[in-house]
């Protein structure tokens, strides 16, 4: 498996991956595999054939391929890149904006059941962990620039450690499966604050005279 991220584009591609179940088994052979469809199952609560049936549209779009430690009808699937990114800009159609939005939204929601799952179990973890675990949010007046050049410092801090995900004896001893996730965007609530205020009435002259 590559330890590169993989840009999507395409609007089909982004939505083939926009589905809960898909996101979880894509996220499961990233980090477990190689694994097949009857492996995954237990794993994600669902029947083998549903497992084959989504892990054969993500192999159709390029998130998974065939490991070539297969035999028979044995058919483990393994990841082709550690993580992916899209980034749909002014020139992008409006199919694959909505289909960006779609797969987002996916993977805040797979991000919030990642959390609630933590929090259900957190006492089970070294306490080590409870002073660590970071929930943490902050509101900043930064400008377009700033909060880009804070989104690739996140990246390249991040790029540091994504070779463990393929490589389990590169994780120090102690490590964790740890989940991060970032956001960042101009606050809505900003345009009303900014918005013109009405003019004050101007006297009327006439009535001033009168």
């Amino acid at each position: 498996m590559p330890n590169e991220l993989r840009a999507l584009t395409g609007a089909r591609t982004m939505r083939a991956l926009a589905h809960p179940l898909r996101i979880k088994l894509l996220e499961l052979v990233t980090l477990r595999g190689p694994l097949t469809a009857s492996q995954c199952a237990p794993l994600v609560g669902e029947s083998p054939s549903s497992c084959s049936f989504h892990l054969r549209q993500l192999a159709k779009y390029g998130y998974l391929e065939e490991a070539p430690t297969g035999v028979g009808r044995n058919r483990p699937w393994q990841a082709t890149a550690v993580g992916h990114h899209w980034e749909p800009d002014e020139n992008s159609t409006v199919a694959a904006r909505a289909a960006s939005e779609a797969l987002a939204e996916q993977f805040r929601e797979r991000s919030e059941e990642l959390y609630r799952e933590y929090l259900a179990a957190a006492d089970r973890f070294e306490p080590a962990w409870s002073t660590s675990a970071m929930d943490a949010s902050a509101n900043l007046y930064l400008t377009p620039a700033e909060l880009a050049q804070m989104s690739d410092d996140l990246m390249t801090l991040w790029q540091k450690y994504l070779d463990r995900v393929a490589a389990p004896s590169r994780r120090p001893d102690g490590a964790r499966l740890v989940h991060l996730r970032a956001q960042g965007f101009p606050r809505a609530d900003d345009l009303e604050a900014e918005a013109p205020t009405s003019p004050e009435t101007t006297p009327n002259k006439e009535n001033d005279d009168a």
